[in-house]
């Protein structure tokens, strides 16, 4: 990817096929010059003050289309350079011949993610806003898009520089220390400034906290539902996908095949699988869908286990139990409309989880009433272990923030062994690396290249 600024760029800022609009966006030194070329308004754009509207066609050696052009004038501007967007009508024709004029008039095609790109080149957003606005754009539910909005918004960003700042301040000092050890008794750091890194490392942490939740908004989480036969472990399913998806019979053995679904709870997306009953059969088919829900279990992060309440539990029930032993667990005692047999201590014992042990929730079910159904829903999310906050999305921003945390947490611990400050110092210096890296203040040409290489053609 180039990263030259003198050249003037152009792309179809819009999706393609047919809608009322579309829209072409140029920008560079040259956009109104280029634009000018082929606009056709009551005056030329160079004459025209930023931030305005003109109505005219495009043409070549003939009209193309008519448009209105929105003007914006450098800095004030998405790439802080001067910028033309053309409103055309909607379709690919339109818009397909209006680039092709903007870049017959000298402009070039934009690669994709180059506006953003020049917006960040020129300090309008630091790296961490402008993977917000790829997160926005590929945004499947509210929750990814308020996420995305709060960080482009700058929120995180300046929370992370506070925090940089801080851990400048704190290399600065323990630098001083070394340069200035007889002055000040010895390079030893000071218990404490060892403090101050230890909260900087824990601040920085929160963040990491919401990394999870981040990732269960943008892939979704795996859910598998398990349970004996005629557990009604399909009722339960389509109660808690809303529709009729798997086949619900009295005939034990009905679901041969997994099942799946995809729901957003509490700002997660969750993908529930409905399996096969777990039990010995000759049966091959049965067999067949019975191994496959073992396999589902291991690549699941959470498991739903449909228990029949109405009925004392048995060995059938003891095996699953120890199947489930250690895993995030949701137990559904369903039935809850034909009586209790078995009680949520019941449930818990046979898993060996304490009384608000978050991993293991127990709610009483009924597919015939509802009871319960909304408890499950909403308790998907606090078994998976997740926690709403400044969310992070982008794997690169979680990774490069552990590295962070784990520099810091290395330097404290050498300041508390009463190590050299220079032993503190370089691992404070990598610690600032990351998050100058993060926010795109120490940054290589592959990074960017691989950040914004994931944007679409005109943004």
């Amino acid at each position: 990817m180039s990263f030259a600024l003198d050249d003037t760029i152009a792309a179809i800022a819009t999706a393609p096929g047919e809608a009322g609009l579309a829209v072409v966006r140029v920008s560079g030194p040259e956009a109104i010059a280029v634009a000018d070329r082929v606009f056709r308004g009551a005056a030329p754009l160079a004459a025209a003050a930023g931030n305005t509207l003109h109505h005219g066609w495009l043409a070549g050696t003939e009209r193309v289309d008519e448009v209105v052009a929105a003007l914006f004038r450098a800095p004030r501007s998405y790439t802080r350079e001067d910028v033309v967007e053309f409103s055309c009508h909607g379709g690919s024709m339109p818009a397909r011949s209006v680039l092709a004029l903007l870049l017959a008039s000298g402009a070039r095609l934009a690669r994709p993610g180059e506006f953003t790109l020049r917006a960040f080149l020129h300090g309008r957003l630091d790296l961490v806003q402008a993977e917000a606005v790829a997160e926005l754009i590929g945004a499947r539910s509210e929750s990814m898009q308020r996420a995305a909005l709060a960080r482009l918004g700058g929120q995180l960003s300046r929370d992370l520089r506070g925090q940089l700042e801080a851990l400048a301040d704190a290399l600065a000092e323990v630098e001083a220390r070394v340069d200035f050890a007889e002055d000040v008794g010895g390079v030893e750091v000071p218990v404490e400034l060892v403090a101050r890194l230890a909260a900087i490392a824990e601040a920085l942490r929160a963040h990491l906290r919401g990394a999870a939740w981040g990732r269960a908004m943008r892939e979704g989480v795996p859910v598998v539902i398990v349970g004996q036969p005629n557990a009604g472990k399909s009722s339960l399913f389509n109660r808690l996908v809303g529709e009729d998806r798997a086949i619900v019979a009295d005939v034990p053995g009905t679901t041969r095949d997994r099942v799946s679904a995809t729901i957003e709870r509490e700002g997660a997306r969750f993908t529930l699988s409905d399996t096969a009953g777990l039990r010995e059969t000759s049966d091959g088919i049965e067999a067949l869908g019975i191994a496959r829900a073992h396999e589902a279990l291991e690549g699941s992060a959470v498991a739903i286990w449909v228990v029949d309440g109405s009925r004392a539990l048995d060995a059938a029930d003891h095996a699953i139990a120890a199947r489930l032993a250690g895993r995030r667990v949701l137990v559904a005692l369903h039935k809850g409309d034909r009586g209790v047999a078995v009680t949520e201590t019941d449930a818990r014992a046979l898993l060996g989880s304490a009384d608000g042990d978050g991993a293991v929730v127990v709610v009483r079910t009924s597919a015939v009433t509802g009871e319960g159904i909304e408890e499950a829903l909403d308790a998907l999310a606090r078994v998976a272990g997740f926690e709403e906050g400044e969310t992070l999305t982008v794997e690169r921003q979680a990774h490069t923030l552990e590295s962070a945390c784990a520099a810091l947490d290395r330097a404290a611990a050498a300041g508390s062994r009463g190590e050299p400050g220079e032993i503190v110092a370089l691992e404070l210096r990598e610690a600032l690396a990351a998050l100058e890296e993060l926010l795109g203040q120490r940054v290589s040409d592959d990074l960017l290249e691989r950040v914004f290489s994931r944007f679409c053609i005109g943004k």
